[in-house]
């Protein structure tokens, strides 16, 4: 009797797990300036394939959450200070932020690309030491670009730096590369202007992460339950072709 009292109170706990999440609200925090991951639409409404993931996990798990809109420069202090729960920003996860923070498995691979105007002729990585280059502060990319050249210029959104590139202040810009195709292939003036000159094969492979504070591990694990649940229902590929097309 005893053994079938335990084991009824363990199926009850397994059954109970997913209820857990039930009605726990979590503040999202993206940088609304890196289309198609997270950006404003024309209704300054936040959008993109992070934005749409995020929900999607809510709905599997139950949980409900609230988008804000942080700049990048300070979004990780917001972690930090408790002011949100988790960042959906496409942070790469890399092993100095993970020493400051926690992450989800990953929801998405990316590779840096080099953007530049239409008549640059810049195939290789060699090419562009000592050029004039740009990307978002605090990025893969700038990183990247800074290996390249000390005096990488950078901003606080990765749309003020393919402006100085369309005007010829910059000779490339580096950024993610599904960033580089939307603001280089998607139509408008930038497709006239832009493309991009080549993806950096020969460096590591980057995987974007939801980043939490260190030692959250229940919104660490509600994350990567959604993430799962995402996966293997095929849901995924279904935000990738919408957002990403590939």
């Amino acid at each position: 009797m005893l053994k079938k009292m335990l084991l009824l109170a363990v199926m009850l706990l397994v059954s109970a797990q997913p209820s857990l999440a039930a009605g726990k609200t979590l503040r999202v925090a993206h940088d609304a300036t890196w289309p198609p991951m997270e950006y404003l639409d024309a209704n300054k409404q936040l959008v993109g394939y992070s934005v749409d993931y995020i929900d999607a996990i809510a709905k599997e798990t139950g949980i409900t959450v609230e988008h804000r809109n942080v700049a990048w420069a300070g979004i990780f202090a917001e972690l930090g200070a408790g002011r949100t729960d988790v960042i959906a920003s496409s942070v790469t996860i890399t092993k100095d932020r993970m020493n400051a923070m926690d992450f989800s498995e990953p929801y998405y691979t990316v590779q840096q690309a080099v953007v530049t105007r239409k008549d640059a002729e810049f195939k290789t990585v060699d090419d562009l030491k000592g050029k004039r280059l740009g990307a978002q502060i605090s990025t893969t990319g700038f990183f990247a670009g800074r290996a390249l050249n000390r005096d990488i210029k950078s901003y606080d959104a990765v749309g003020y730096a393919m402006e100085d590139l369309k005007n010829g202040n910059l000779d490339a810009v580096l950024c993610d590369d599904p960033v580089a195709a939307d603001f280089a292939l998607q139509g408008g003036s930038n497709a006239d202007q832009l493309k991009i000159a080549f993806v950096i094969t020969d460096a590591e492979t980057e995987h974007y992460g939801f980043a939490v504070r260190k030692g959250d591990k229940e919104t660490l694990e509600i994350l990567n339950r959604g993430i799962k649940a995402v996966q293997e229902k095929g849901i995924e590929a279904e935000l990738i072709k919408k957002w990403i097309g590939k």
